[in-house]
């Protein structure tokens, strides 16, 4: 088994124009899992435009599995109902990482990923250099269900003592 990399914070912004599963809306979760992990957001009630604004994380151990992001309605009395999926394509982001850029002048856009049939991206995606920090902001198009995005943010966090991402 390989040791962690490292972290990986998911900042789960919001969720735009998601599927309708209640009588008028949905009452919307985001659940994150990742190789036998899984962490989620809170319920926003009532609510197709869900502002979360929560930090989840998760730790890599193979940049190539795939991250899932799954949004589920909660229902009271019945199992949730499914909102649509995405997969979190970490690869691009790690790669910039791996250019092992250091003092950058905050805004600088490392890197842009366009939308393309292999990721879930909706709108062209950039990886930013900010404080000191590389983010990488994107808006993932759901699939299995007939609409909705979800906008997130991944930002990697070094775990001292683990392996890091450098080849």
């Amino acid at each position: 088994m390989d040791d962690v990399l490292g972290l990986l914070r998911i900042r789960v912004r919001r969720g735009i124009n998601l599927a309708i599963r209640d009588t008028m809306t949905s009452d919307p979760y985001v659940v994150i899992t990742y190789g036998g992990q899984k962490v989620k957001t809170r319920v926003v009630k009532d609510n197709c435009n869900p502002l979360w604004d929560e930090e989840l994380t998760i730790s890599i151990k193979d940049p190539n599995e795939p991250i899932v992001l799954a949004v589920y309605d909660k229902d009271t009395f019945t199992s949730d109902d499914s909102m649509g999926n995405a997969e979190i394509d970490v690869k691009p982001y790690i790669e910039c990482l791996k250019m092992g850029l250091q003092g950058l002048p905050d805004g600088t856009k490392v890197d842009r990923v366009q939308p393309s049939r292999n990721n879930f991206l909706a709108d062209e995606s950039c990886v930013l250099w900010n404080k000191g920090k590389m983010t990488q902001d994107m808006i993932l198009r759901l699939r299995n269900v007939e609409c909705g995005e979800v906008e997130v943010q991944i930002e990697w966090i070094d775990l001292p003592g683990s392996k890091g991402i450098q080849d």
